[in-house]
């Protein structure tokens, strides 16, 4: 990329809120380097983003899973002057009980789920830090926060929640790190939303009710606009964030009561 344009990377590019987060950017002045597996979609989504919005769009076909190619993406970012967000969105569903689920794929959603992201925040940062200006949005989801829900009415999904819990943690962890650097970092919790991802997972979208379906556009709406409010975890469909403080004060009060030295009674009382 030779131009002086600002430059944004977006993993997962090739549909959905990856696909939409470079149809805004792009619009926003960005330059992009999107990264996806499947080549062909990329090349069609950056041919019709140069046009639309001459900028540049660099395409990298990439599974972020497999450790040689995430070396590759990783040094590409690393070398990038003009980053200034890192959009960390690859992923998938694989919703069934886990005593089914293939060990393989389960280790293939913690490499990209954890693994990736962490290791490409950690190739974004530096330079960031020594501009003093970046953004990482990390995309988490609303089964976050779902583990004290059980699976009777929901999907079988303790791996992929689990893997989502660690992204908001890690998030959070991070940006109480970089308060005052420039650098901002975002756990971004989308819920149901119309993309592939729902159809790779067998979820019908059009037959949950008029409403409760997001937008991927609105998402990233949703996304960009928390960045500018500060929010770190970000829910695109939560209008009352009270909510969401009274569950992070319920985590300090909780914190705070366990740390005594002695044996809690109930303990004590079990014979």
């Amino acid at each position: 990329m030779t131009t002086t344009r600002p430059h944004a990377l977006i993993t997962g590019a090739s549909s959905g809120i990856g696909a939409s987060f470079a149809e805004r950017l792009a619009h926003d002045g960005y330059d992009l380097i999107i990264v996806a597996r499947r080549r062909e979609r990329l090349e069609e989504l950056a041919q019709r983003l140069q046009q639309k919005y001459q900028v540049d769009v660099e395409v990298l076909a990439a599974d972020l899973s497999k450790s040689d190619s995430l070396r590759i993406i990783e040094k590409r970012i690393a070398e990038d002057t003009a980053l200034e967000i890192l959009i960390n969105n690859a992923g998938f569903g694989g919703y069934m009980p886990f005593v089914n689920l293939d060990p393989d794929k389960a280790e293939e959603q913690l490499n990209l789920h954890v693994v990736a992201l962490t290791r490409l925040t950690r190739a974004a940062l530096p330079g960031m830090l020594t501009r003093k200006k970046g953004a990482i949005i990390n995309v988490s989801s609303r089964l976050a926060f779902s583990s004290s829900m059980g699976s009777a009415q929901m999907p079988k999904r303790a791996t992929y929640a689990g893997t989502k819990a660690y992204i908001n943690t890690f998030s959070q962890l991070l940006q109480s790190e970089l308060d005052g650097t420039g650098v901002q970092v975002q756990a971004l919790c989308p819920g149901l939303v119309e993309t592939e991802f729902h159809s790779h997972v067998g979820a019908d979208t059009s037959r949950f009710p008029a409403g409760m379906v997001m937008k991927p556009e609105d998402v990233v709406t949703g996304s960009l606009a928390g960045l500018k409010l500060g929010e770190v975890i970000c829910v695109p469909a939560l209008e009352d964030m009270s909510l969401l403080t009274n569950i992070q004060e319920s985590e300090r009060k909780f914190f705070e009561t366990s740390r005594m030295g002695d044996l809690a009674q109930r303990y004590k009382d079990t014979k």
